[in-house]
């Protein structure tokens, strides 16, 4: 009994939690939350195909200048040829979709914030296989990996923290959703050594939701540190300077 109360209050908490981030915007209307860094990898992947595209338009005006130069003008066929040539180019290169990582790859990824990015963008990929308050834990997991990877830009690669932030995002979180994937979804629900795999699924997420959580803390402390210093210089050196009042004397 107390452990099914234990799975109700993480569904819960959970689905409250989608609420919020419904809320603020973090979500789109189709597809789910998408975090920072998948999206930069999207971006960079359809800017990638653009220069292609153009890259290869350039290529066949060339080739038919080339031809025409030598056989004194291309004609109608040459015209239809080449726009077939510029449609088909445009249809192969556009068709590329972005590679997703797979799991050997995070695993392979020793650049941290590439790491973040990449396991952003595997996410995305496992959401419709997991459980309702497991890919509102996900999504909110990818907001703190935004988080984290920000934060990542100014650490040395050697830090300790960079060395946790793999271990954490590269390892035990593809490992855990990969192991409860292999799970047939029939069974996914019933109760074993006193929890279903979808409330297991949901806790380990909370736990790793946590971590992330506490290793950008870590690593924000400097930045938090600095700020308060800068703040206690200004309050000494200028005081506590506010402009009078309507009607006071200056």
């Amino acid at each position: 009994m107390a452990d099914s109360t234990h799975q109700s209050d993480a569904i819960l908490e959970a689905a409250g939690r989608s609420l919020q981030m419904n809320r603020e915007g973090g979500y789109h209307r189709r597809g789910g939350f998408q975090a920072q860094g998948s999206k930069r990898i999207k971006r960079n992947h359809l800017t990638k195909k653009l220069v292609q595209l153009a890259m290869g338009i350039v290529g066949v005006f060339v080739a038919m200048g080339v031809a025409g130069a030598i056989l004194n003008g291309i004609g109608f066929w040459g015209v239809m040829i080449s726009a077939v040539a510029i449609a088909l180019l445009a249809t192969i290169i556009l068709k590329q979709k972005v590679k997703l990582p797979q799991r050997h790859d995070l695993v392979q990824t020793t650049d941290a914030k590439q790491l973040v990015a990449r396991t952003e963008l595997w996410l995305e990929s496992q959401r419709p296989a997991l459980p309702p308050p497991a890919v509102s834990l996900v999504d909110q997991i990818g907001v703190q990996l935004d988080g984290l990877g920000q934060q990542l830009e100014h650490v040395d690669p050697a830090h300790p923290a960079a060395a946790e932030t793999r271990k954490l995002v590269g390892e035990h979180l593809p490992e855990m959703i990969d192991s409860y994937c292999k799970i047939p979804r029939h069974l996914r629900g019933e109760e074993r050594a006193g929890a279903t795999p979808d409330a297991q699924l949901v806790d380990s997420l909370g736990k790793i939701s946590k971590e992330i959580d506490s290793v950008t803390r870590q690593l924000a402390e400097g930045s938090l540190d600095d700020l308060a210093i800068r703040n206690r210089y200004l309050d000494y050196k200028y005081g506590n300077t506010q402009l009078p009042a309507p009607g006071e004397n200056a």
